[in-house]
């Protein structure tokens, strides 16, 4: 299995990239033959989407690759970190880029949607709108989880979970992407 994990965050130290990787972790330990990679959106950025700059652009090579990982992955975890409610610049500015490629975005690729916030909400809003349009992009969510209060719930150090209730629904989420 290719899994693909990535946070929609452009943080160099972006505790979402981390729970993503995390996870993404969890299901390479509990199967054999998992093969992760972890992007960084960071590599893909490109000019703030406009429907000028596509008629001048045609649609980036960055929109293209992107588009391309998501065709190669067979199951992919995505953890959103959130911006005033909702989707980072960064993210939404790659996503409407490469929903210009092809609407299915995600190809039918089966997901997990993750979420963090050092607040207790967990950025659960942005969870929630990432999971509720989700099925217009062709994503197929097996599962998704908000962690709320990320620094009390996750040791930095080992880079792992230390809430055994956080961390029993997290491995139930990945588990979802084996069957």
């Amino acid at each position: 299995m290719k899994l693909l994990a990535f946070a929609a965050s452009s943080s160099r130290q972006s505790i979402n990239k981390q729970l993503a990787t995390y996870a993404a972790s969890l299901v390479a330990a509990g199967q054999e033959g998992v093969v992760v990679e972890v992007l960084d959106i960071n590599d893909y950025e490109m000019p703030i989407f406009s429907q000028d700059r596509e008629a001048e652009l045609g649609q980036p090579e960055q929109a293209q690759r992107f588009f391309a990982k998501i065709a190669e992955a067979d199951a992919i975890i995505i953890s959103f970190a959130e911006h005033n409610g909702s989707y980072t610049a960064a993210y939404k500015n790659l996503f409407d880029w490469t929903s210009r490629i092809d609407m299915k975005v995600f190809q039918n690729t089966p997901m997990v949607m993750l979420a963090t916030s050092p607040g207790p909400g967990g950025a659960n809003t942005v969870l929630t709108a990432a999971t509720t349009s989700a099925p217009y992009f062709a994503a197929d969510v097996k599962a998704s989880l908000s962690i709320p209060s990320f620094f009390d719930n996750f040791d930095m150090q080992n880079q792992q979970l230390t809430n055994p209730e956080l961390l029993d629904k997290l491995q139930s989420a990945v588990a979802t992407l084996a069957q």
